[in-house]
């Protein structure tokens, strides 16, 4: 099937294995694997110049990882992980390999799908400090998408690499057991009160103005949230993941179900916490 203009237009703007400047000192670079879950492919970010930190260096592709050592030219001085889902972080070990430097992610170990090999050289949590010479970074401890989930800000510039919390022109599947959706939205909560100035995401273009993108996700998943209610309420009874996901995703193409499944026990998770639903056995029940 032939690609329409429009997504050829979008195709072209994320060539694989070419460094984009953004501006303030940012490159991307993006990882050739397009896809559902990936949009455009996995933004690997080059910030830096005199040194240069690399964020997510993205899938174990050799063409990807030699464009990102081509792009630091003897520069690389940190490997920073967002979080270590397989399209983000088994690159890290060649370029450590190559390079010397060192690999920073957080503590957290996902149990579902994730980088079995990865192994990390120094550990990052919440409101640690990056000294990288010419910029400054401080770390922002994000679980929801990923319980290991880390988000970069630089102050300086305002710039936010943001991983999986945002992605350009959709919404990230959150998925039980590493994905929380209550940690999500407590996360997006938390980074309206960052000074951020824009944000860069793993999947996609720089995103802004950042309080409207925050504030439109977090009413996306309300939304959402409100569909699970009146789900409940529907039925009036105990009822099943496969009876309830038509209903509360009435508006997705059933191609994409599986997925939205994920998500879908991800608010009932939520609404478990919240006290509002009672979980038996495979079914839920709305309490109130």
């Amino acid at each position: 099937m032939t690609a329409s203009p429009d997504q050829d237009d979008i195709r072209a703007s994320f060539p694989p294995y070419t460094p984009v400047p953004l501006g303030q000192g940012v490159r991307r670079i993006t990882a050739p694997n397009p896809g559902p879950l990936t949009g455009t492919g996995t933004n690997t970010y080059l910030l830096g110049d005199a040194r240069v930190a690399v964020v997510d260096p993205g899938v174990r592709d050799a063409r990807h990882l030699d464009a990102i050592l081509a792009a630091c030219d003897g520069r690389l001085g940190w490997i920073l992980l967002t979080h270590t889902h397989p399209d983000h972080s088994p690159g890290a070990r060649e370029l450590a390999a190559a390079t010397g430097a060192h690999i920073y992610s957080h503590h957290e170990v996902l149990q579902g799908p994730r980088d079995a090999d990865f192994e990390i050289d120094q550990l990052l949590d919440e409101g640690d400090q990056l000294d990288c010479g010419d910029f400054q970074l401080r770390v922002l401890y994000t679980p929801g998408h990923a319980k290991n989930h880390l988000c970069y800000l630089n102050e300086a510039s305002g710039d936010l690499i943001a991983g999986d919390q945002f992605m350009d022109g959709g919404t990230v599947v959150i998925a039980p057991p590493d994905g929380n959706m209550k940690d999500y939205v407590g996360s997006l909560e938390r980074l309206k009160l960052e000074p951020i100035r824009r944000i860069l995401p793993a999947h996609g273009n720089p995103l802004t103005p950042p309080g409207t993108v925050i504030d439109a996700v977090i009413a996306h998943r309300m939304k959402r949230e409100a569909l699970v209610v009146d789900g409940l309420i529907r039925f009036n009874a105990p009822v099943t993941l496969e009876a309830l996901l038509p209903v509360v995703y009435a508006d997705v193409p059933k191609a994409i179900h599986p997925l939205a499944a994920r998500s879908l026990i991800a608010h009932l998770d939520k609404l478990v916490e919240d006290g509002r639903v009672s979980a038996d056995g495979g079914t839920w029940r709305l309490l109130h």
